[in-house]
């Protein structure tokens, strides 16, 4: 995607190479298993899970991402899995996942009904989904974040559009991001945390 690869193409990384707050608040808890990470871009979360001892399978449409990722990863003495893969296109790779990372992944609503929607079928029973994203109040704010409202995020939103997910924690916040040059300042999120069930009704 042109405007990925003109965000990702300078020496720095855009949200810097140190993990989600949220993404290490959670997988520091786990022990390791298989981890999915769509919209992974320059791999900071794929990388530390991996220095965990994951086994990471990541996707994005960026190139420039991608290559920066695996620099990333060289340079902490880990592998990750990175694809060039659209989301809606993605099909899993033959085997579930533990848990699938969703960090700041903001998708026009037909496109994410249709991810969401799928997503439970890459998980293993029990497998768990870890989401941060930017909620309608961030259009106001200037810490990031697209300003097409329909691609924003809330719980009401997760707690429909996550088929088979059980939320576990679901809320809406305004914190302080400091994840790189685009991520800086006041900030309005939701953070979701949920177990797939294949026993809900779909």
């Amino acid at each position: 995607m042109t405007i990925w690869n003109e965000r990702y193409n300078q020496e720095d990384y855009a949200f810097g190479t140190a993990p989600n707050v949220y993404f290490k608040s959670i997988i520091d808890t786990l022990k390791p298993g298989r981890l999915l990470v769509p919209g992974a871009g320059e791999g900071r979360d794929a990388v530390y899970a991996a220095t965990l001892g994951w086994q990471v399978d990541a996707f994005d449409l960026s190139i420039v991402g991608k290559e920066k990722a695996l620099q990333l990863a060289k340079n902490q003495g880990v592998n990750i899995e990175y694809q060039m893969q659209d989301v809606a296109q993605f099909e899993g790779t033959g085997a579930g996942y533990d848990l699938a990372a969703i960090i700041y992944l903001h998708l026009p609503p037909d496109l994410r009904r249709d991810f969401f929607g799928r997503l439970h079928h890459f998980l293993l029973p029990g497998g768990l989904v870890v989401l941060e994203g930017f909620n309608p109040l961030q259009i106001s704010l200037t810490s990031g974040g697209p300003k097409d409202p329909t691609m924003l995020l809330t719980p009401e939103i997760l707690q429909t559009e996550l088929r088979n997910i059980q939320p576990l924690e679901n809320c809406q916040t305004r914190l302080i991001l400091n994840e790189g040059p685009l991520h800086q300042g006041e900030a309005e999120v939701v953070r979701y945390l949920g177990r797939f069930n294949p026993y809900l009704p779909c």
